[in-house]
């Protein structure tokens, strides 16, 4: 993941940076280790690496210079690691001088230094002079760097020995200086002169662009500026004038050409002869890339500085030039890409500079034309612009960082929507330093005080803006207040009608159920008053920057409500002749004048006004939406009182439809949710609730409670209370039924499951090219387009392929043989199993049939031959038995065609010709008559086959020594054709007459005898030349006739059965047509990363835990079957063998390419880089092979791929061959870049990471790796020593070996491509998308995936790519989409049980749970990574995710709250799916659970869920309510509901009035209160996960399946896991909400093969469960012991079976679920640690891992920072702290009596005070001075005499008290 990380890196990395450098000369990496300070010299030693092995002693001339470099660097050895690097480097230089000077060849240094200068010239640039295609350019590229470095070396040793430099010499480096600034590293595109003829620079698009960017006719350049090349362009002026760095321009220079260039060629396949960029293009890139920047715009009611002139040439430059400025700024700002509208309030002064600029405008102020205001010099725009907004990000983070309350500080969206108000442009251009924004708050610490002893500078800060994140649960309610007010209206309504009347619903319609029916209106408007005081408490602390309109607002909402608040009552009374209670009261304040109902009736109608209103608009969305954009006065007075206007959130409203469909889903389950609440829950409640309000009680047991209360109120609460929280929970049951019925339903339409078995794709498989070609080939233009419509869906054929379609077949067999040789790569099949699977590459045009795969014909022939064998002749029988079965029809036309074909190929001879030719007519004659088993013996054909089968195996051989028995073998066959087959007589004597046999009698001469294929040149074997096609063609004849068991379970792999499965079934969906490769979105996969496992060391994979497990055993065990596929693609037969082949690897110490083996096998099976990398690189390899089907001409097709890739070196060598045209337009198309945020960091210091992502860049070579680069630079000022740090966001790629076939051992380098600085460090809030944000602006194209690193891709999905993003042109209502979701597998299920729960509950949530997300629900935002995102929509709207530290921990799904909320839509499609990792072990999936619900807390709190809640119809509200933040609400509503019913309980058998009230229904058998336990049950139980669950594997694996895995579940304990992961979501969702202490949790992705500690296990759940399960257990034992005298045992379990059940769970989960958890010596071994850990001693240093003292601080860290919640949470803790905080045993007196009488303890005494006065307490630390508790328990200690100091309450404490303690 990406950064999470904090300081607590830097010991770790400066030890191994000094350890690294003490070993400088050992390793070849040596140039990549230098501190970041000596940067400089890194080229110098990496050359000396290079030429090491060439001349030693040039090499270690240039280790000298280096060495002397580095001290001019840094003379003072300031920099961290410097004076380390450098003596380790003068070691080197000293052991190494003499040795060096005995082995060189001249006299003189200076004389060797040139000699070899010359030959390295002549060797590498004159030899690659012409350097034709990309890897040639790249070794030039590399040439001329090193011979600069040469260059620089030589001139200094001459210099040293007073020696002139060869004249020669100098003229080939002033060649070798200019070529160096031309030939620098590239990224995709070169864009130097040289590099014109690569076929990339060929395409006419991309001509075009760069023809048009070098457009800089009347362009006004600054007087002093040097013209420095001839190809300059519009960015190079912009760059001049507004001063940005030369690498972002750069950068943005290959972005916007390949931007225009994709959307060119996209819309106009065809172009002009003469390259012209087209002006659509130009204007649907810009359309695009400025929607954001007009709206806003025209929500400020400013002007858009996007002007364009009159003359019509000069159009297109202008555009350009907006355009190119808009992506310079975008590439610069760094941190500020997180606040789209202060980047747009930035462009739009400089857009109107640049207009002044161009227009010629003279300033009044100078008289001289308008200049930027910030511009000119280098770096600029960064130190003028970005860094003094950057500096105030940075400040406000700082302060979250110190525990802060998201009050006090400003986060991202607020410093955004500062820009939100006409206001900002108080700002200023230049901006003034002085301004509110870049006012910071006081800190309480430091701050200077004015005359009147207040803070200066508060009131200048804005504060928080439009929105205020205040830890509390209102803001639930607030939130959602319409769906809360609706619920509670309803449940007062259906109480109303139980409680009087008959209790049926019709009886709402009596009279006074009627008028009683209507206090839902006072209800509402009460409800009402509640949301807008709310809102004004909320809103307080935003109160300076709110614009009087909104506080106007505010105001008058309180007063109106107040208002009706009392109007409604009062004229509710006079509604009434005879007025109940209520109504009696409100009419004895005013007078008792005659009733009038009609005035309350018009009360109600004004005030349900807005309301009809509302409900008029809602049924047409089209007049809402308009409504809600526009910018007319009228309408924004009308929308101001409806919501306050805001810039995000404005016309969200979807299609007629779309609101048709999801309103009908939340009426029938709303419908449907009252019904069971009326009749199941309430109406049974209301007759013995009243009865029990009329049992009068005089006896109480211990105490009553409320001895006041009337109709015995404490139990009515009792009972109600659990069924109202139930009420209120159930809708997330009911949502889950829904969803999983409609669900399943769209699953079923979508045709999901279609083909869920190898048995169902056979049966299919005749029509599966025709889905191929129909699917994956784009359309010829002949071609008919898809239908569409329901019929369509419902019925999706394809015509089988007929065998005249060569083009068809091949392109099948293509695209099918790279999946199956995918699989082989991967281990997944076998080679036998790969040979079955294949369909031929090189189609045989003889054979005029479709050639099946030879796992569908298997064992076909064999039986085929028994059929004929025993036919008897039966001729029409027979046929008819063979075609019924197509498979064994096809293979037997095939065998007898490729027999016909080998037969006539191997025979030369013209006498044995014409027997055979002979032989074959009569057969085929036969064949046609239908006569062939009634003349021919079918009886001896089985021979004949035995015969043709060993044939095949020599052939296979194709030895010289076997052509003797080749030739026996065709006599033999002969024979037997012509003897026991035919039994024809003329074939005979044609044979014997060419025997020379019949008609002579005596002996023939030996010479003249001839026997039939006995010649030289009769058959012609062995074969020379063999080609691929020819031995493909004999494999698969020996497949077919010698397989003769079914290959029915071909492949065995589970995997691959799933994957060839779900791709096979995709084809038959619904997905977009493919277009061509040059015709698709471009797109790019960005993935994050920190520092997880790159590849698995040797090491890691064979260290054995404490059980004697290594990770590779694990492996072998979890994988048998793709380990013995590794054994054999890695040719050993066992793996003893290949234990000795990797031990003789090891001893021969050459390259361990058996290890690397190892090493990647294990990785792709675990969640590391390398597997996700491999994955999304198959998107380049499918690419190039689509490219390939789309350009090849027939004669390439039939070829094949295969035949381009064998011969990929020869091809790439011609640039206008195929293959490097399918290169170019995948570089166009494609972009992978890995965002390794610390690579630099690791590389400096040796780390084998940085050298596994070196091994990744080197395997693929156009992967591209970001990261931030952390330089030291010596500081300007001399008397500071400190050197300060610069940041730089870097690219580099691969530096391609000096020469791919050179002897010279090879250095794996990188090569930065881009360095662009940054204002300062880049994580500033959240780590991962900090870190996605800083390399977004290396990645091109229209679409971005995000993918994580726990991810893989498969070769199969990445086909279907380039459909997937034609989704983004296709119709998904009423907006075109913006975030395209994918379904994810998770590929972690089969590691263990656990893992397999957490599999299927996600497999469920991405698949049936996105797909009603998306429809019919419209709620679907980014859950996860594999999404692609409308690129451009993104990057001028704030990014893919949000970054403010702890309010965005969950920072994906904000990023699809963001696109939803400015108007963008999000889809969802099932035809693709990527795989996905998840957590195996209890430990890890709790964390990642605990990481979840915090991240949900936050998002509670957040201003999106806000304006989602508000802005959204009730009902799409409703759906976001209950799939967010609701489904985690409700799970504590669930526990909640088991505490309110145990309290309840214990209040009635504590009291005795369960007792005096057994004989009452309502005690005694209360159906309405089990059916509530019984719905806390289902949640409980993981009811809510098991449906989808079950939904959705009965739809794509049969309903068999489903049951047999839900059953398996429940004998795994799943029940037990769900409870367990219950108490998780509950505690800390509602922790966070409270207190806050969310925070990323590392969950180590690795494999669970250790045992976990119980005090590893107690720190993680001792305040989520064990504390909780205590309390419970508690309850539940007082509950029995005190009801048992007078109640059955059976009903007490019948009652309390799930409370038990949660108890054990929580209390005994941990170490159920923990590997050998019951095994004696573990437990032994547990408790040792866990008593060491209690009694050690807490203090600074001492990490919570070691003592419980350290632990609990940590564990209350939050509670600081939660004012008087904290406090509240303190001393309304659990219950062993209420009941010693509210001293129900007299604690307080008992410890009184040991102090003075002066010295107070009672609750809440500040501590120190306390010890002040008491004088021998030790309460010295902080932390124990500001805790309530510490107090207590050092004084209860104190009391027990086993403590004489606050410091023993540790060691009481952790014995006694450990569980109470809250």
């Amino acid at each position: 993941m990406s950064s999470r990380g904090g300081s607590d890196q830097q010991s770790q990395r400066r030890i191994t940076r000094t350890q690294t450098a003490g070993n400088l000369g050992e390793s070849i990496f040596d140039s990549e280790v230098v501190p970041s300070s000596l940067v400089e010299i890194a080229p110098i030693l990496r050359v000396a690496n290079e030429i090491e092995s060439d001349n030693p002693r040039v090499a270690y001339l240039c280790r000298f210079y280096a060495f002397e470099k580095a001290h001019r660097l840094d003379p003072t050895s300031s920099g961290r690691g410097v004076r380390q690097f450098k003596t380790a480097l003068l070691q080197r230089l000293e052991r190494e001088n003499d040795p060096t000077l005995m082995g060189r060849v001249k006299k003189s240094d200076a004389r060797e230094m040139q000699s070899f200068y010359q030959h390295y010239y002549k060797k590498y640039i004159q030899a690659l002079q012409n350097a034709a295609d990309k890897a040639d350019r790249a070794r030039l590229t590399k040439a001329y760097q090193t011979a600069n470095v040469l260059f620089e070396v030589l001139k200094a040793v001459n210099m040293t020995q007073s020696v002139e430099v060869d004249p020669q010499i100098l003229e080939a480096h002033d060649k070798v200086a200019k070529k160096t600034e031309i030939y620098v590293p590239y990224n995709i595109l070169p864009l130097d002169p040289d590099s014109a003829n690569q076929a990339i620079m060929r395409y006419p698009e991309i001509q075009a662009a760069v023809l048009a960017l070098r457009n800089t006719r009347g362009l006004p350049w600054p007087k002093d500026y040097k013209k420095k090349k001839d190809d300059e362009d519009i960015l190079d002026w912009l760059q001049a004038m507004f001063g940005f760095q030369k690498d972002n321009v750069a950068n943005q220079r290959e972005h916007l050409i390949l931007l225009l260039a994709n959307v060119h060629i996209r819309q106009f396949p065809k172009p002009d002869q003469q390259p012209k960029l087209d002006d659509r293009a130009l204007t649907e890139v810009m359309k695009k890339l400025f929607k954001n920047y007009r709206k806003w715009c025209k929500y400020l009611d400013r002007q858009s500085s996007l002007w364009l002139p009159t003359i019509q040439q000069e159009v297109q430059q202008r555009k350009l030039l907006y355009m190119g400025l808009y992506l310079l700024i975008w590439g610069e700002a760094a941190n500020l890409r997180f606040m789209p509208e202060c980047l747009c309030y930035i462009y739009h002064h400089m857009a109107f500079e640049l207009y002044g600029m161009l227009a010629g405008n003279v300033s009044p102020m100078t008289g001289e034309n308008v200049k930027p205001a910030y511009g000119g010099e280098e770096e600029a725009f960064l130190r003028k612009v970005v860094s003094p907004i950057y500096e105030v990000i940075a400040k406000e983070a700082e302060r979250s960082k110190r525990g802060s309350k998201h009050s006090q500080w400003r986060n991202y969206d607020d410093l955004n929507e500062y820009f939100w108000s006409v206001d900002c442009f108080r700002l200023g251009w230049p901006m003034r330093a002085d301004a509110d924004f870049f006012c910071l708050p006081f800190d309480q610490l430091q701050f200077v005080k004015n005359g009147d002893n207040r803070p200066a500078g508060k009131e200048r800060w804005m504060g928080k803006i439009n929105f205020v994140e205040i830890r509390s649960f209102w803001h639930v309610f607030r939130s959602f207040d319409r769906m809360w007010s609706f619920f509670i209206l309803c449940l007062q309504v259906m109480i109303i009608v139980a409680w009087n009347g008959s209790g049926q619903p019709s009886s709402i319609f009596n009279s006074d159920v009627f008028k009683k029916s209507l206090t839902v209106f006072i209800t509402a408007a009460i409800l009402k008053l509640g949301q807008a005081v709310l809102d004004v408490i909320l809103s307080w602390k935003a109160r300076r920057s709110m614009s009087s309109h909104v506080k106007l607002r505010y105001i008058l909402k309180v007063v109106s409500a107040a208002a009706w608040v009392i109007v409604l009552p009062v004229t509710y009374a006079y509604s009434w002749d005879n007025p109940p209670g209520f109504a009696q009261t409100i009419k004895s304040w005013f007078s008792q004048s005659s009733s009038s109902p009609s005035l309350f009736i018009l009360a109600v109608v004004v005030y349900l006004s807005p309301n009809m209103l509302a409900a008029i608009l809602f049924l047409f969305p089209f007049i809402r939406r308009f409504l809600e954009r526009s910018n007319y006065r009228i309408v924004m007075l009308m929308m101001w009182w409806s919501q306050p206007r805001l810039y995000v959130g404005r016309g969200m409203h979807e299609s007629t439809f779309s609101l048709f469909k999801y309103t009908m889903f939340w009426v029938l389950l709303i419908i449907t949710k009252l019904a069971f609440s009326y009749y199941v829950e309430i109406k049974p409640l209301v007759g013995p609730t009243k009865a029990i309000m009329n049992v009068k009680i005089r006896n109480f047991q211990w105490h009553e409670f409320f001895p006041r209360a009337k109709d015995n109120l404490g139990v009515v609460i009792a009972l109600w209370a659990p069924i109202i929280l139930v009420y209120f929970m159930d809708t997330q049951i009911w949502y889950a039924i829904f969803s999983t019925l409609f669900g399943g339903i769209y699953g079923a339409f979508r045709r999901l499951g279609e083909i869920r078995t190898l048995g169902m794709l056979r049966s299919r498989f005749q029509s599966l090219p025709g889905a191929f070609n129909a699917c994956l080939i784009p359309l010829e233009k002949t071609e008919q387009t898809k239908k569409k419509g329901l019929k369509a869906t419902l019925s999706r054929n394809f015509a089988e392929i007929s065998p005249n379609k060569e083009k068809e077949a091949a392109r099948f067999a293509q695209l099918w043989n790279k999946i199956i040789t995918s699989f082989r790569e991967e281990d997944l099949i076998n080679n036998r199993e790969m040979g079955l699977l294949l369909v031929p590459y090189w189609a045989d045009r003889d054979l005029d049939l479709i050639q099946w795969p030879p796992f569908l014909l298997a064992s076909k022939i064999p039986i085929a031959l028994d059929m004929a064998k025993d036919s008897n002749g039966k001729d029409r029988e027979l046929k008819k038995r063979i075609q019924t079965d197509n498979y064994m029809y096809c293979a037997v036309r095939e065998c007898y065609a490729s027999f016909r074909n080998i037969i006539k190929f191997l025979v030369q001879g013209a006498r044995e010709k014409e027997v055979i030719d002979y032989i074959f007519s009569e057969v085929d004659r036969h064949i046609e008559a239908g006569d062939l088993i009634t003349e021919y013996r079918m009886s001896a054909l089985p021979g004949l086959s035995e015969h043709f089968v060993k044939l095949i195996k020599y052939l296979l051989d194709n030895k010289q020594e076997d052509r003797d028995q080749v030739v026996i073998l065709f006599q033999d066959m002969l024979e037997v054709m012509t003897r026991d087959i035919m039994m024809e007589d003329h074939i005979s004597s044609l044979v014997d007459s060419i025997h020379g046999g019949s008609g002579h009698e005596g002996m023939t001469p030996l010479d003249q005898q001839y026997q039939l294929f006995a010649s030289s040149g009769a058959i012609k074997f062995p074969i020379h030349p063999v080609t691929e096609a020819w031995k493909e063609k004999i494999n698969r004849l020996d497949l077919l006739l010698t397989v003769k068991e079914s290959a029915m379970d071909v492949p065995s792999n589970l995997d691959a059965r799933r994957r060839i499965s779900f791709f096979s079934n995709s084809l038959f969906m619904n997905m977009p047509t493919a277009p061509k490769v040059r015709n698709m979105f471009s797109f790019s996969v960005l993935t994050p990363y920190y520092t997880e496992d790159v590849l698995f060391s040797l090491h890691d994979l064979e260290v054995e835990n404490e059980d004697g497990v290594s990770i590779l055993f694990y492996l072998q065990k979890i994988f048998p079957d793709e380990w013995s596929n590794f054994l054999e693609r890695v040719k050993c037969r066992n793996e003893e063998e290949f234990r000795m082949k990797l031990q003789k690897e090891e001893e021969l110490k050459g390259p361990k390419e058996l290890e690397e083996e190892l090493r990647l096998w294990a990785s792709y099976r675990g969640q590391t880089l390398t597997k996700t990398v491999r994955g999304m690189m198959y998107y380049r390899k499918a690419l190039e092979l689509q490219a390939f089907l789309d350009m090849a001409h027939d004669e390439d097709l039939m070829e094949g791929y295969k035949a381009v890739e064998l011969n990929m070196e020869d091809n790439s060598k011609g640039e206008r061959s195929l293959w490097a045209q399918c290169q170019a337009v995948t570089d166009m198309k494609f972009t992978y870049v890995v965002s390794c945020q610390q690579y630099g960091i690791h590389k400096r210091s040796g780390d084998t990471r940085a050298q596994d992502i070196l091994k990744l860049l080197t395997t693929y070579p156009s992967l591209r790796v970001a990261y931030v680069d952390e330089v030291e630079e010596p500081s300007k000022e001399r008397p500071k020593k400190i050197n300060q740090k610069v940041y730089y966001s870097a690219l580099v790629k691969a530096a391609l070996p000096k020469s791919s076939n050179s002897s010279d051992p090879v250095q794996i380098l990188d090569q930065v491509i881009y360095k662009i600085k940054l204002p300062g460090p880049a994580i500033l809030g959240e780590g991962k998308p900090e870190n996605q944000n800083h390399a977004i602006i290396f990645t091109r194209g229209e679409g971005l995936q995000t993918i994580d690193m726990n991810q893989d891709n498969y070769m199969e999905e990445a086909l279907k790519m380039r459909n997937l993003l034609q989704e983004f042109l296709e119709e998904h209502g009423v907006r075109p989409p913006t975030i395209l979701g994918l379904r994810e597998h998770i590929f972690t299920g089969s590691v263990s049980s656990l893992a397999w729960f957490m599999s299927n509950q996600e497999t469920s949530f991405v698949t049936i749970g996105q797909r009603l997300l998306a429809n019919p629900l419209k709620v679907r935002f980014h859950y996860g990574h594999p999404d692609v995102f409308d690129r451009l929509f993104h990057l001028t709207r704030g990014g893919v995710s949000k970054a403010s530290k702890n309010i965005n921990l969950s920072e994906d799904i904000f990023g699809g709250f963001n696109s939803t909320l400015r108007e963008g839509n999000v889809t969802h499609h099932e035809y693709i799916q990527v795989g996905k990792g998840r957590d195996v072990g209890l430990n890890q999936i709790s964390m990642f659970e605990a990481k979840i619900a915090n991240g949900n807390g936050e998002q509670t709190l957040s201003r999106d869920i806000y304006r989602l809640g508000h802005r959204f119809d009730f009902f799409r509200m409703l759906s976001c309510y209950f799939t967010t933040v609701g489904f985690y609400f409700s799970t504590l509503i669930t526990v909640l509901t088991v505490y309110v019913f145990l309290y309840g309980r214990l209040y009635l058998v504590l009291s005795g009035l369960e007792e005096g009230l057994i004989t009452q229904k309502a005690i005694r058998d209360n159906k309405p209160l089990q059916v509530a336990l019984a719905s806390q049950s289902f949640v409980q139980i993981g009811f809510l996960m098991a449906l989808p669950m079950l939904m959705e594997i009965g739809l794509e694996r049969g309903f068999r399946t489903a049951l047999s895995d839900f059953i398996l579940m429940q004998l795994q304990l799943a029940p037990v896991f769900f409870t367990f992961s219950l108490g998780t979501k509950t505690h800390y969702y509602g922790r966070t909400l409270l207190h806050g202490g969310a925070k990323y949790r590392p969950t180590g992705r690795g494999f669970v093969v250790f045992h976990a500690k119980f005090a590893e296990n107690y720190r993680l759940y001792s305040r989520s469960h064990f504390v909780k399960g205590m309390e419970m257990m508690l309850l539940l034992l007082v509950y029995q012991i005190f009801g048992h005298s007078y109640r059955g045992s059976v009903a007490y379990i019948f009652i309390t079976v799930s409370m038990w059940f949660m108890v054990g769970t929580w209390l005994f989960a941990p170490f159920l679920f923990n590997p050998s958890g019951f095994e004696w010596q573990k437990i032994v071994d547990d408790w040792t640690d866990w008593n060491k850990w209690i009694s050690n001693r807490g203090g600074i240093g001492v990490p919570p891992e070691k003592s419980w003292e350290s632990w609990w601080e940590e564990e209350q860290e939050h509670l600081k920072y939660s004012g008087k919640r904290g406090l509240w949470h303190i001393m309304a803790g659990d219950l062993l702290n209420i009941v010693r905080d509210e001293d129900c045993f007299c604690w307080t007196e008992k410890i009184q009596c040991k102090f003075p009488a002066h010295v107070s303890v009672n609750q809440g005494t500040y501590i120190p005070n306390f010890c002040v006065h008491s004088g021998h307490l030790d309460c010295t630390s902080p932390y124990d001075c500001s805790r309530h508790h510490s107090l207590h328990s050092c004084l209860h200690a104190y009391w027990l005499g086993v403590a004489s100091d606050c410091s023993s309450v540790q060691t009481y404490g952790s014995s006694s008290w450990l569980l109470g303690i809250s």
